[in-house]
């Protein structure tokens, strides 16, 4: 094995998957498979153990992929996750990459184009297909400024930036430890920026901003 290889973490219930990922990505000499699990629990602690460059996991193996996502991410930030998954579910893609996942990968793929989207990640680019992309683009689009449009008057105008994105967050239901992981922030911070927005547009509690700002 060449030392500069790429280590891969491989979690997937089916072995037979796995040995045929394994046989795709060994075939290119940049990829070492470090390890194999079947299962969230096992793919954390192997993880945390062999300490791969990349973890590549399926969605539905027991105990959840996107479960394993957010363990691996938080007790191993230089890893790269990537989920391999028959799922085109936009709720799976999304929490996947709340989850912390760089790559979002579909099992029907090309076979040959895997070693290059993991590639991909490791340079620091996203990978997914195209016609997830685009939905996720929408996503974006629909929570961002159209509501911050239909909302930017009367009280809501004296958001600050910060205070419009936890909104966003409370509007997809979010709690609040969700929230400051997506935000990169501690839950004190996250709930000070709360009790702000509730002061500026004069709402009682959480359930009325979101029924007040729903309405509009």
């Amino acid at each position: 094995m060449n030392d500069l290889s790429v280590r891969v973490l491989l979690a997937d219930d089916h072995a037979p998957t796995r040995a045929d990922v394994r046989e795709i990505l060994e075939a290119d000499r940049r990829f070492h498979v470090v390890a194999e699990a079947a299962d969230a629990a096992s793919a954390i602690e192997k993880a945390v153990d062999e300490r791969p460059d990349v973890c590549l996991l399926d969605i539905h193996m027991p105990g959840g992929g996107v479960a394993a996502a957010w363990e691996i991410s938080a007790r191993l930030p230089q890893a790269k996750i990537v989920m391999l998954t028959v799922s085109r579910e936009d709720s799976h893609l999304f929490t996947a990459l709340r989850a912390g996942a760089s790559g979002y990968l579909l099992k029907d793929m090309d076979a040959a184009r895997l070693p290059h989207a993991l590639r991909d990640v490791l340079e620091g680019k996203a990978a997914m297909p195209r016609d997830l992309t685009a939905r996720l683009v929408q996503e974006f689009r629909d929570r961002g400024p159209r509501r911050r449009t239909a909302l930017a008057d009367g009280p809501y105008a004296t958001l600050t930036s910060r205070e419009w994105q936890v909104l966003d967050l409370l509007r997809q239901e979010l709690s609040t430890a969700e929230i400051a992981r997506r935000l990169t922030l501690s839950p004190v911070t996250v709930r000070t920026h709360v009790n702000n927005i509730l002061k500026k547009v004069r709402a009682p509690d959480r359930k009325a901003l979101l029924e007040s700002s729903n309405e509009r």
